[in-house]
């Protein structure tokens, strides 16, 4: 009754990855992703001490019940649809497989940093670009929020397209929502600062082995979309290959290296956060300065980055299978 939630055909795949393309989150739908941050909200309200050993234990108690308790509701929802109907059952599973994929929403939060800089509003992009960045908007200027933009692209295109596409291809819309879990638990309580470092670690530990394949995938998959979108394969390959593990992330800097190299930019280096500048590693090579016209490279980049992750996990799924 409740497999569909946990094995979907490439079709149905398919069908999730194009819906969130055409549809994206429509705001008047309640998000999974909010629905999991109120519960990790509410239990960090609930549990957090302030003590080392009682942190640990209680955020990692957190992770564990958020992670299962998604994926439970998910393959809850599927079951009950599909005992009433099997095709209502797949439909549930393509919706639900549809709202852990931000193919969409990536590229709208990028479209909009773009048409105000096109137009000189520096001031209008810093206003929308904390959609896809945290850093302080105030510390850029018009070449910071262009790189900010093409790194945040990068970074997302793993975590928010890849990844779960990864774990549809794995284990279903249940796995998919397990990974959006982790994903949302590592971005609110992941952090290395006084309140979280223990709270958060297991969290963040989780997140880095979940995006461990994907974020290579990503990269990998990038390098070869740069060779039909800008003709730069080698230079993204040769980017991935000097510059990602000089990111501060075991996997951000996958993507992002490949993107610079893509581009035949430099991103990276110093960050301001909440006041505090934070130095980072430069990935790629400054051939040019960056144009406003780079963030809708970037975007195609991603549109068949996607296509060509889609196409090799199913292709190798398949292959697997019929072993």
């Amino acid at each position: 009754m409740t497999a569909t939630a946990f094995f979907m055909p490439a079709p149905a795949i398919f069908a999730a990855l194009a819906l969130d393309a055409i549809i994206g989150d429509p705001a008047w739908l309640p998000h999974p992703v909010m629905l999991i941050g109120n519960a990790i909200a509410r239990g960090e309200k609930l549990i957090h001490a302030g003590h080392r050993d009682s942190d640990l234990i209680g955020g990692a108690m957190l992770t564990v019940a958020v992670i299962a308790g998604s994926a439970g509701l998910a393959w809850l929802a599927i079951g009950v649809a599909a005992s009433i109907n099997q095709n209502l059952g797949m439909v549930i599973a393509v919706l639900i497989a549809s709202t852990t994929l931000a193919l969409r929403g990536l590229g709208e939060a990028a479209a909009a940093v773009k048409i105000r800089l096109e137009t000189a509003d520096i001031v209008g992009a810093r206003e929308v670009i904390p959609a896809l960045v945290g850093r302080d908007p105030g510390s850029l200027g018009r070449d910071g929020l262009i790189r900010a933009t093409l790194e945040s692209v990068a970074e997302n295109a793993g975590d928010g397209i890849i990844a779960p596409l990864t774990f549809l291809f794995l284990g279903g819309p249940a796995a998919a929502i397990a990974y959006k879990a982790i994903n949302t638990l590592d971005s609110m309580i992941g952090h290395r600062d006084e309140r979280y470092l223990y709270f958060g670690r297991v969290a963040a530990r989780i997140d880095d082995a979940a995006n461990f394949l994907p974020a290579r995938i990503a990269g990998l998959c990038m390098v070869a979309a740069s060779a039909v979108i800008t003709r730069r394969s080698r230079a993204a390959w040769r980017a991935l290959l000097q510059d990602a593990h000089k990111h501060a992330s075991p996997n951000a800097g996958f993507p992002e290296s490949a993107m610079a190299g893509a581009l035949g930019l430099q991103l990276g280096g110093d960050a301001v956060y909440a006041g505090e500048r934070e130095h980072h590693a430069l990935l790629g090579c400054a051939e040019r300065a960056p144009e406003v016209e780079d963030i809708d490279t970037a975007r195609m980049l991603i549109r068949l980055t996607t296509a060509i992750a889609f196409i090799g996990l199913a292709g190798l799924r398949y292959a697997l299978l019929r072993v």
